[in-house]
């Protein structure tokens, strides 16, 4: 496994923008799946975006496409969220995961991400 730490978080008003950032404790940039979930108060967590590899693309959930981008500096081992236009309800603890292996489509599953960094709380007032 691969220890995971983000930071970025905090308290923005609607429509404002965050860049939250997930470093990682070894290079990932070519043997890991990265991917971003978040948990909302009383909700069950829910998958924001995945990159399979540096240089592949990256998918998004839904909710966040055309808003939110996901991105990675290698030289750094750290992946970066670019959330713009937030909304009260992108309200939540964001969470950064990571994934040995190379896959052919994007992990969008909590299940199969076996490390987890600890999560940045993002609140957005209104």
């Amino acid at each position: 496994q691969v220890q995971l730490v983000e930071s970025g978080g905090g308290l923005v008003q609607a429509g404002n923008s965050l860049r939250l950032s997930c470093t990682a404790s070894r290079r990932t940039s070519s043997t890991y799946a990265m991917g971003w979930f978040r948990q909302a108060p009383g909700k069950e967590r829910e998958y924001v975006a995945c990159n399979i590899r540096s240089g592949s693309s990256t998918y998004y959930a839904d909710s966040v496409k055309g808003r939110f981008t996901m991105s990675r500096d290698n030289a750094k081992n750290t992946v970066y969220l670019q959330m713009n236009s937030l909304q009260p309800e992108d309200t939540a603890v964001y969470y950064c995961a990571a994934k040995l292996g190379f896959f052919a489509r994007p992990l969008t599953r909590i299940h199969e991400y076996d490390s987890w960094g600890q999560g940045t709380q993002v609140t957005v007032s209104s």
